[in-house]
């Protein structure tokens, strides 16, 4: 049996101890080094620029490669409570019966925020955005919602759009072409160039001499940050059915950013998911009525079908 070192070719030199005879030449080490720097350059700068000029992407990456684990708002309620606490509203009689609720959950982007108050002072706070219907959180007890922030993002205003929705709104709703424009404390051209830009994105119609934001009950001129009844508390889940969400975080981030002003400022954000539930009735017919209640204050959600 043929010792197992004849099967190396090694070659003694003075003073160097044993080396293979097979010599790595320095030129073609010095290349292969140089040729592993400009890939890891390529990689860094690619790297570089998906995280600053397509965020989405980055998330996307991030979401690939994360394990199922996601962040939720946790639940207060559970769904036995809200069947027995809503079972008159929901059960008209004993001919009507519960089915087994479904949990699912609602993606939001939670923000910590600073800001100035009208008194020109510094303030910190907590914003909830839905990332479905695009309006953010105004107050977590009732879960009332701003309305017209989703259009203003899909029609893409700017930060002077949302300057002119606001001076708008602090003029009850309606303002003549002049006082507007004393509001606003510009010049005409500047004026009549912002105010055709806003017109033609659909977001102000001009009847006569007045100006009004296009939207029924318009609620964009507000305080910004969500009003947090109890302390928010957010716990890892897996595998579970998560909502699809219609806008991204970057849109929500931009929207806020033109529209609270200069001194607004984002401090960090993070996805977060709500708990609902999907508590179905079965009908004596046959048929099925389902509603979806929140499960952090225990109130249904009145536009179910940006859910469905």
């Amino acid at each position: 049996m043929d010792h197992p070192s004849k099967n190396l070719n090694l070659d003694k030199k003075p003073a160097k101890g044993y080396t293979g005879s097979h010599k790595r030449s320095p030129k073609r080490s010095f290349m292969r080094f140089l040729s592993t720097l400009i890939v890891l350059g390529a990689l860094g700068y690619g790297a570089y620029y998906v995280n600053n000029s397509q965020p989405e992407l980055k998330h996307k990456a991030l979401e690939m490669i994360n394990t199922g684990t996601f962040h939720t708002l946790e639940a207060r309620f559970t769904a036995k409570q809200i069947m027995e606490k809503e079972r008159l509203t929901l059960l008209k009689d004993t001919e009507h019966r519960y089915s087994d609720p479904s949990l699912r959950f609602h993606p939001y982007l939670l923000m910590e925020v600073k800001f100035t108050n009208p008194n020109h002072q510094t303030e910190e706070g907590i914003i909830l955005w839905d990332l479905i219907d695009g309006e953010m959180v105004l107050d977590t007890r009732s879960w009332n919602k701003t309305h017209g922030f989703a259009d203003c993002i899909n029609a893409g205003a700017d930060r002077y759009e949302y300057k002119i929705l606001a001076t708008i709104a602090e003029n009850g709703g309606k303002a003549d072409r002049q006082s507007l424009m004393t509001s606003l404390n510009m010049e005409t051209h500047l004026f009549e160039a912002w105010i055709d830009r806003a017109r033609k994105k659909k977001l102000v119609v001009q009847h006569g001499n007045h100006y009004r934001v296009h939207l029924h009950d318009p609620l964009v001129n507000v305080r910004p940050s969500t009003f947090i009844a109890d302390p928010l508390v957010t716990k890892s889940s897996k595998h579970s059915e998560r909502l699809n969400r219609r806008y991204t975080p970057s849109q929500i981030k931009k929207a806020a950013e033109a529209s609270f002003g200069s001194d607004f400022a984002i401090r960090t954000t993070r996805d977060v998911f709500l708990p609902i539930y999907s508590i179905t009735v079965q009908n004596p017919d046959g048929s099925l009525h389902t509603s979806h209640w929140n499960a952090l204050n225990g109130k249904q959600i009145t536009h179910a079908n940006l859910i469905e």
